[in-house]
C-alpha cells in the first residue's frame, strides 16, 4: 500500500444463531406510543401511527382529518389509530402495546451477550458485527458507523441508559444487512440529532425524539411519548 490506512473493525463474537425480536401486532405501526406523538410540521411517516391509552388530542402537529375508526393526515402515508376511536381500534392498540411490552422485555432479558460494553459505549466509526450488544451505561454514536451480515443476521443493542446519536452521523447497512433485523432495546432516552440517520427498530422504555430533519428506517416503538421535528421514518418493506 502506498499510504497508510486505518480501519475500525468489530472482532469477536460467537457462534450462535440470534432470533428476530417478535413483535407481534406491534409491527403493524411504524411509530406506536403510549402517551404522546408531538410533530413540528412538516414530516413525512410512511405506515400507521398508533397511540394509547393516550386519546387522538394526543396527536400533535398532524392536522389529521376523522374517519371512523381512525384518521388520515398529509403529512402520514397511512392511518392513525387512537384509543378513544372507534371500535376495534382501542382493543387493537391495548393489544399491539401488549407487545410491544412484551417485545422490549424478550430484547432486554436476553443473555449471553457476544459484546459487552464495546467500544466503552462510543460506536461511532465502528463495524458492528451480528449478534447481542450489551452496555450498562449509555450509547453514543459520534461518527458513522457500519452495520455488516447478510440479510438473515441479527442485531441486538441492549442499552440500559441513553442512546444519542451526534448530529449528521449515518447508521449506514452493508452485505445484505436488513433494518428489520436490527433491534435498539433502550432503557433509558433516544435522542437522534439534527439530519442524522439511524436504521432498526428502536424500542425505548423512556422516549424518542428526532431532531430536525433526523430520520428513521424502521420502527419506533415507545412506552412514553415520541417527539418530532420535520422528520422522515419509513418503514422497512416485507
Amino acid at each position: 500500500m502506498e499510504a497508510d490506512s486505518s480501519y475500525n473493525f468489530t472482532t469477536g463474537g460467537s457462534n450462535i444463531t440470534r432470533d428476530v425480536v417478535d413483535l407481534g401486532t406491534a409491527e403493524n405501526y411504524v411509530v406506536l406510543a403510549k402517551s404522546e406523538v408531538s410533530n413540528n410540521p412538516t414530516s413525512a411517516f410512511t405506515g400507521d401511527l398508533g397511540l394509547s391509552p393516550a386519546a387522538e388530542s394526543y396527536f400533535t402537529g398532524f392536522s389529521q382529518t376523522a374517519a371512523t375508526g381512525y384518521s388520515t393526515s398529509s403529512q402520514v402515508t397511512g392511518r392513525m389509530y387512537a384509543a378513544d376511536m372507534a371500535a376495534p381500534t382501542s382493543s387493537n392498540l391495548t393489544a399491539a402495546v401488549s407487545d410491544m411490552e412484551t417485545a422490549y422485555n424478550d430484547a432486554a432479558g436476553r443473555i449471553t451477550p457476544d459484546f459487552v460494553n464495546f467500544a466503552d459505549g462510543d460506536i461511532g466509526g465502528e463495524t458492528l458485527m451480528p449478534g447481542l450488544y450489551t452496555w450498562d451505561s449509555s450509547v453514543q454514536i459520534s461518527s458513522d458507523v457500519i452495520i455488516s451480515g447478510n440479510d438473515s443476521d441479527v442485531w441486538v443493542f441492549q442499552i440500559s441508559d441513553d442512546l444519542t446519536t451526534s448530529n449528521a452521523v449515518r447508521v449506514n447497512l452493508t452485505d445484505g444487512a436488513q433494518a428489520e433485523n436490527i433491534f435498539w432495546q433502550v432503557a433509558g432516552a433516544v435522542t437522534i440529532g439534527t439530519t442524522a440517520h439511524v436504521e432498526g427498530f428502536i424500542l425505548s422504555k423512556t422516549g424518542v425524539t428526532l431532531k430536525t430533519g433526523a430520520s428513521v428506517h424502521g420502527r419506533i416503538l415507545v412506552q412514553t411519548a415520541a417527539i418530532f421535528d420535520s422528520n422522515v421514518v419509513i418503514e422497512p418493506m416485507d
